[in-house]
């Protein structure tokens, strides 16, 4: 299965769509996954489409294989920036490597996960606003207060939406 002429039929059905290519799969086996997004969400219509679109072309050159098309799990790392501009404003969780006091750690570093909600996406960077307990000079207790980190796209080991029950 050549991967290259999938992706080429996917991109020539989404031209001219809000629809982007976020994941493209194939197995050893020919098991293939396609899953894409759009800002105003992805419509089932849309996948069955593109679905029998795709079936169209595949029967005519590999007659042994399974195709799924549908949209990015929720639970999904992000991939691509459309996905962080649909969740701004959501509650994310981003795993990140932090500096560590500790020199006995590996590298110096450990990986944090932070909770908090994505207040900004531009070309170069996101930024997260965190509520954390923080000590405050002359107070007994922590107060809680609101920090804003901002990382570059490649900084994270991933980003993903805050799924909550």
């Amino acid at each position: 299965m050549d991967k290259n002429q999938l992706k080429d039929w996917i991109s020539e059905y989404l031209k001219g769509t809000e629809y982007e290519l976020v994941t493209l799969s194939v197995s050893p086996s020919n098991d293939i996954l396609v899953e894409v997004d759009r800002l105003a969400g992805v419509d089932v219509d849309f996948c069955a489409e593109l679905n029998r679109f795709l079936v169209e072309k595949l029967d005519a050159i590999e007659p042994d294989y399974s195709l799924e098309v549908g949209s990015v799990s929720l639970t999904d790392p992000f991939k691509t920036k459309i996905q962080y501009l649909k969740n701004l404003g959501h509650d994310v969780e981003v795993m990140v490597k932090k500096p560590t006091p500790n020199p006995s750690l590996k590298g110096g570093e450990q990986w944090i996960k932070y909770h908090g909600q994505l207040v900004s996406v531009d070309e170069e960077t996101f930024s997260v606003d965190v509520e954390e307990r923080v000590a405050v000079e002359g107070k007994k207790r922590k107060e809680l207060r609101t920090t804003t980190y901002t990382w570059r796209y490649d900084e994270p080991k991933y980003v993903k939406y805050d799924l909550k029950f």
